[in-house]
């Protein structure tokens, strides 16, 4: 199997991840993926042939290998690695729509096209709770078929065409049982990475959201207050204005003519 395809995809994915993501790149890329092709890869090539039986009956040490091992664990764990790798496309193909759209308008649509952000961001999250659902389906996946991450070294098998019960050996279970608790511990720790991932850049948005809307309040209220001084200080200066003007204003003087019996005398009264 060629993987140039997934190496090429995990090495253009860490473009774009934060300093986690480039972290989990790193672990599938060395920890899983190379141990898969340089080491894992041989050890179940010739797991079928390897299957002995203590009876040479025809169809039996098919029919028993095919119990107890309904899909192959290297097979399985390339199907692990390729699922876990291919939400990351989501990401790769929406920065790909970003630059697309600004060399379609000719003009700079974006901060940047890689920026998490926006709709980015979402495209991020959803590639993140995907992986870490494959992550968690295929370690129940292990689970379930195979009983554990055991492998026995001897197996008892009982089923038709074998005439009875008859003693089927697994070859290099140790080995193999290593391996697979290497695959667990691989699983476990990109678990992790993409749970702090997610966690990560929803506290940060979280934060960066809070402090948008702080700052948002704080100059309404700011603004608010300098309008508030602002009629304030027009009322003032129109009071200052209309008391001036009474105090500029010359006083009234009428002019009462009295008359009394003998004389008129004027009697002048200001106001």
């Amino acid at each position: 199997m060629s993987w140039g395809f997934l190496c090429d995809l995990l090495s253009g994915v860490n473009k774009y991840s934060t300093a986690i993501g480039r972290i989990w790149v790193a672990v599938v890329f060395i920890f899983r993926l190379l141990v898969y092709i340089v080491a894992a890869e041989n050890i179940w090539k010739d797991e079928n042939d390897e299957f002995e039986c203590s009876i040479r009956q025809p169809g039996c040490e098919n029919v028993c290998f095919d119990h107890f091992f309904p899909v192959s664990h290297i097979r399985l764990w390339a199907l692990q690695l390729i699922m876990v790798s291919t939400p990351s496309l989501l990401v790769v193909f929406h920065v790909a729509y970003r630059e697309n759209r600004e060399k379609h308008h000719n003009q700079k649509l974006y901060r940047s096209p890689r920026r998490i952000d926006g709709g980015l961001l979402c495209t991020y999250l959803t590639s993140l709770i995907l992986k870490i659902g494959f992550e968690i389906g295929f370690l129940a996946l292990f689970y379930k078929l195979y009983n554990g991450f055991k492998v026995p070294r001897l197996v008892k098998c009982d089923i038709n065409p074998c005439p009875n019960t008859v003693d089927c050996y697994i070859s290099k279970p140790t080995e193999k049982m290593i391996f697979l608790y290497f695959l667990g511990a691989t699983s476990c720790l990109c678990i992790v990475l993409n749970l702090s991932e997610l966690s990560y850049l929803i506290f940060k948005y979280s934060i960066k959201r809070y402090l948008k809307r702080y700052t948002k309040k704080h100059q309404g209220s700011k603004s608010d207050s300098q309008k508030s001084e602002i009629i304030i200080s027009k009322r003032q200066k129109s009071m200052g204005r209309a008391y001036a003007i009474d105090r500029a204003q010359p006083p009234c003087i009428c002019k009462i003519t009295i008359s009394l019996p003998f004389q008129k005398v004027p009697c002048l009264f200001s106001f």
